[in-house]
């Protein structure tokens, strides 16, 4: 299997170079009014910190045998995304953006996503724990140093609006999400944890509506004004989309165990074909984790073995999986236009949102998001992240598997290197979109497109359903 695009970015060839010089890129949008370069300093600080703060916690929680092992061929040794995450930040914010002199090049070939997948990484002559935090812990002071002594707003693409600050955090981030995905693999007791989901007076899924109705007609998809989005992300451009229904809530664990006891799994004809080789192939016959205890079912999360709970958003499908259910319900997967015209477009006022609530930058009451907690939240939680539909957890719990495959925009440019998007366009890779709890809020907005494998199912992902009006 190839890596997971929370790899990226890398610094391929002369990249960082033609992104410093502004050369064939879409130019990120200029800051806010009033954003000036003391406010932009600060978020890139907190930004940046808060990432670290997260990466400390995820490699600190275990000894140097479980840093160094790998817990699945799937991923990498968690040392090795450590110490990942100091060569980026050093190739892209020490050396292009401070043009620094090169503190480790010597280890810029053993941590390229591109050139040793995942399987060899054990493999490599890699830092131990000990100097993989101290280089990190060095790369990240003299960062801070080039944030105070460098300009923000400079003319060239990379570093409007703080963008490779922004790139750098979102990749730190990208990162802490696949450790926490090493954490849910390994094997041994919980060494993480997290207060619960907060309780929320909703009534649960049963009480809300089971779809909602999208209207007919244009609404803008993607971005040109973020000034932290990705190159594919932009730009902003006008889709037509036929009415449709969609579910009111992510596909919960009770909805999907009906399915898995009807014997949607021995069924051959709910599955798309290479989606029927994998089950039979790998003897799959659930959600990942999940595993049979008399007439219920229990799962494994981060250690602790407990009760499948049937009101939360069903995990660890992979896109055959969702795909055969919805097939199995007489319904199918949204397209990727459509989930972002339910999560943005105020049909109202023609409006288009940058996320489900509104402008705002996400807060706890709108989304499940940023480790806060390692589960999604029961179905129907989170009202005040409806959207103006009233689709509820559009942002946050589980990444959603849309049907769409991979391609660029219309008018798409590469921003700053192909290594970061273009090279994963085409039919092998499904969308994913809108975030789990494992996603951070600078990695997770209306328009953030992820993309992975249609067999994967390590990964945070769930679902919902829709059919055409």
């Amino acid at each position: 299997m190839t890596d997971r695009p929370a790899e990226t970015p890398k610094t391929a060839q002369g990249a960082t170079a033609r992104a410093a010089q502004g050369q064939g890129a879409t130019t990120p949008a200029p800051p806010a009014p009033g954003q000036d370069a003391a406010a932009l300093r600060e978020r890139a600080v907190a930004t940046l910190t808060r990432a670290r703060d997260r990466t400390a916690l995820l490699t600190s929680c275990v000894d140097e045998q479980d840093l160094t092992a790998q817990h699945s061929p799937l991923m990498s040794p968690l040392v090795w995304d450590l110490a990942h995450i100091g060569n980026q930040e050093e190739q892209w914010l020490l050396r292009t953006v401070g043009g620094r002199d090169a503190v480790r090049p010597d280890i810029d070939s053993i941590y390229d996503a591109f050139e040793h997948p995942r399987s060899e990484r054990p493999t490599l002559p890699l830092l131990p724990p000990a100097e993989a935090r101290a280089y990190a812990a060095d790369i990240r002071d003299r960062v801070l140093d080039v944030i105070e002594h460098t300009p923000l707003h400079d003319g060239t693409p990379l570093l409007d609006a703080g963008f490779a600050y922004g790139m750098i955090a979102q990749h730190e981030q990208q990162h802490d999400e696949t450790m926490l995905i090493t954490h849910q693999l390994r094997k041994g007791p919980a060494v993480l944890h997290a207060p619960e989901p907060p309780a929320q007076d909703t009534g649960g899924a049963t009480a809300l509506p089971t779809e909602v109705l999208v209207p007919a007609g244009p609404f803008t998809m993607g971005t040109s004004t973020e000034p932290w989005a990705l190159d594919n992300e932009r730009p902003a451009h006008q889709r037509l989309v036929p009415a449709f229904h969609i579910d009111t809530v992510p596909v919960t664990n009770g909805a999907y165990r009906a399915f898995v006891e009807d014997g949607g799994y021995e069924d051959e004809r709910w599955w798309a074909p290479r989606g029927w080789a994998q089950i039979r192939e790998h003897s799959i016959g659930a959600p990942l984790f999940w595993r049979r205890d008399g007439g219920g079912w229990l799962r494994r999360r981060f250690g602790t073995v407990e009760p499948v709970p049937d009101d939360e958003p069903v995990l660890h499908v992979s896109w055959y999986e969702a795909d055969a259910y919805a097939r199995w319900a007489g319904r199918r997967l949204p397209t990727e236009e459509e989930w972002e015209k339910a999560a943005r477009h105020d049909p109202a006022t023609g409006e288009t949102r940058r996320y489900p609530w509104g402008d705002a930058d996400p807060a706890p009451e709108h989304a499940n998001l940023g480790q806060r907690h390692l589960r999604p939240a029961r179905a129907g939680s989170y009202p005040a992240g409806a959207s103006p539909l009233g689709v509820r957890q559009l942002i946050g719990d589980v990444w959603e598997w849309t049907s769409s495959d991979f391609l660029p925009y219309p008018g798409f440019r590469v921003f700053p290197y192909p290594e970061y998007s273009q090279v994963f366009f085409g039919g092998d890779h499904k969308v994913l979109r809108g975030g789990s709890f494992a996603v951070d809020a600078v990695a997770c907005r209306g328009t953030f497109r992820n993309w992975d494998l249609p067999v994967r199912r390590q990964i945070f992902s769930g679902f919902r359903t829709a059919r055409d009006a």
